[in-house]
């Protein structure tokens, strides 16, 4: 039934209401570390790439509703045909996964034929389709190193392409895509930061530049980066990644103190599902994310590859 404005208006009502038409649709919930507050606090499950990618394959559920974006949505709806899978915001799109398309990595294919595909998780389902193997930035060295060969075409991230590159002898021909929520993070800004909080570790995400690695002291995933500041003896971080993930740090790492290293670190796409459309798309049992059959088989054999390793 559609809420009435009482319910629309008061955020507690809300939530009730979603928990309830959850159970009735046996249904989950996932959300990733970059979304808002209050819909991380409504999920099921909270995390990464590769965790999210786990977890719509392994819990039992009808429906999933995935709060994220496009690439991640459909991931869900590839490794778990026999579910419905719900995207809340229909238009929550992940713009480096639009900055390759298949008939640019059948090109790239054609002109090194010896070399075999590492697509990251961040594509559309049409190119891991058409890639040997997906990765995501936790597991991306692992994956690389894990193939026979020694010529390695890496798509889209130019940025987590280079940094595979210092951790194995293959040679990597990176496409240059790129997340401008990373990638507009600076040297500058490192700088800066660090001369306000002094004694915090830096961690940064993989995606952001090769001068920004440098600086850092650990490279992590945004998962990767929550367990560190839960286990380091350190109290206080510096953290290079999209703003969302520090609500989770706050909730599981209480007593540290985390500070983004750029204000400008949010990804305008992930800020687009809110609890209104996630009842919304409980109550209609829409938009609806689904994978043409034929396109699934194959990407699903380069996922389940990613899993394996």
């Amino acid at each position: 039934m559609p809420l009435n404005l009482k319910a629309l208006q008061n955020p507690d009502l809300l939530k009730e209401e979603i928990l309830k038409l959850k159970e009735e649709r046996n249904a989950i919930i996932l959300a990733h570390n970059y979304q808002i507050a209050e819909v991380q606090d409504i999920a099921d499950f909270v995390g990464d790439s590769l965790e999210l990618s786990r977890a719509a394959a392994s819990l039992e559920s009808d429906i999933i509703v995935f709060c994220g974006v496009d690439f991640m949505a459909e991931t869900a709806a590839i490794l778990s045909p026999e579910k419905k899978v719900l995207l809340p915001a229909a238009d929550a799109c992940c713009p480096m996964a639009e900055m390759i398309t298949v008939g640019e990595l059948q090109v790239l294919k054609s002109r090194f034929p010896q070399a075999s595909v590492v697509c990251y998780v961040n594509t559309s389902a049409e190119v891991k389709a058409e890639s040997d193997i997906c990765c995501t930035s936790s597991n991306a060295v692992n994956v690389v190193n894990s193939l026979d060969a020694e010529q390695i075409i890496f798509v889209p991230d130019r940025n987590l392409a280079r940094y595979v590159a210092r951790f194995t002898s293959k040679e990597i021909l990176p496409w240059e895509g790129f997340c401008f929520v990373h990638d507009r993070i600076t040297f500058e800004d490192v700088i800066q930061v660090r001369n306000l909080h002094p004694t915090a570790e830096v961690l940064v995400h993989p995606e952001c530049k090769p001068e920004v690695i440098d600086l850092a002291d650990e490279v992590l995933s945004t998962s990767g980066m929550i367990k560190h500041v839960c286990s380091s003896n350190s109290k206080e971080f510096i953290i290079g990644t999209e703003v969302g993930i520090l609500h989770q740090m706050k909730k599981k790492c209480p007593g540290k103190s985390c500070y983004s290293l750029s204000a400008e670190a949010i990804c305008t796409n992930m800020k687009k599902t809110d609890l209104h459309k996630v009842y919304s798309a409980l109550e209609t049992l829409r938009p609806v994310v689904a994978v043409s059959t034929d396109i699934a088989e194959k990407a699903r054999k380069a996922i389940e590859k990613m899993l394996a390793v």
